[in-house]
């Protein structure tokens, strides 16, 4: 069965409130198809980089088949922030008029808390992988970006993942780094089953798959004043990244599996 990647188009029409949990000031706003969203602004500290790597991250989540609320495309209309009386936040709103990404927000969701809640070795085996396999600094105990919903558990903020790009050099070795962050994941006391799950997920993260993923990257975002590429040599790298790490993803198995024991 193939799996669509395309996502749903939004207009913003209320700013609701900051959320200052993150460094970025995302918003919860309101949209034109009555939903309340999670909004992250391409006008925030890393710009577009970070909604790019919120989009990979959650679509390469959707692919292993793990709970992320729906993800849109969100624009933001120029006339949008002017009655904002928060000069910081009047400026982060001017400055992101056009393509920003949101997340469905799930209301009455608590962020979770493993003291509280105990996750099975499969699942807990599952997100650790991802994490290892996008490089994602930030699904610490400090800062779990998971949320418990109608008792399930769901991955939200990816944006800290793919910190390669923020320098854009050698992405290969990159791309063949062991990732020792991943010492510091919440989940990985619980991660005893990363062999049987990378099985899993290589079988599911084909080229195409892949390659859809990427493709979904807007050109709006891929004008980046540090780089000469086109957008379509800017997809093609984080293809190619994102390729070679599956290809070589004992490194980050075995790095797992050595910060566990």
């Amino acid at each position: 069965m193939t799996q669509n990647f395309e996502l749903r188009h939004v207009n913003v029409t209320r700013y609701i409130m900051p959320l200052r949990e993150g460094g970025s000031l995302p918003a919860l706003a309101e949209a034109d198809d009555d939903f309340k969203y999670v909004l992250k602004f391409k006008g925030a500290g890393h710009g577009t980089k970070a909604l790019i790597a919120e989009l990979i991250g959650g679509q390469v989540a959707r692919a292993l088949h793990l709970q992320l609320p729906e993800l849109v495309f969100a624009h933001l209309d120029e006339a949008f922030g002017r009655t904002e009386a928060d000069e910081e936040i009047q400026d982060l709103l001017q400055g992101s008029q056009g393509l920003n990404l949101a997340l469905h927000f799930l209301s009455g969701a608590i962020t979770f808390d493993p003291a509280v809640t105990t996750v099975d070795d499969t699942l807990a085996s599952k997100i650790v992988w991802l994490d290892a396999f996008i490089t994602n600094v930030d699904r610490t105990f400090k800062n779990t970006n998971m949320l418990m919903w109608h008792k399930e558990l769901w991955l939200i903020d990816h944006g800290a993942c793919l910190y390669f790009h923020h320098s854009w050099s050698n992405w290969e070795q990159s791309a063949k780094s062991p990732f020792k962050l991943i010492k510091d994941h919440v989940l990985l006391p619980q991660a005893s089953k990363i062999k049987a799950v990378d099985t899993e997920f290589k079988a599911l993260l084909t080229p195409e798959i892949l390659k859809d993923i990427v493709d979904t990257i807007p050109d709006e975002w891929l004008q980046w004043e540090d780089v000469n590429d086109s957008p379509n040599d800017i997809r093609d790298v984080y293809f190619n990244f994102l390729n070679t790490r599956l290809a070589h993803s004992e490194l980050f198995v075995n790095e797992i599996e050595h910060a566990r024991s």
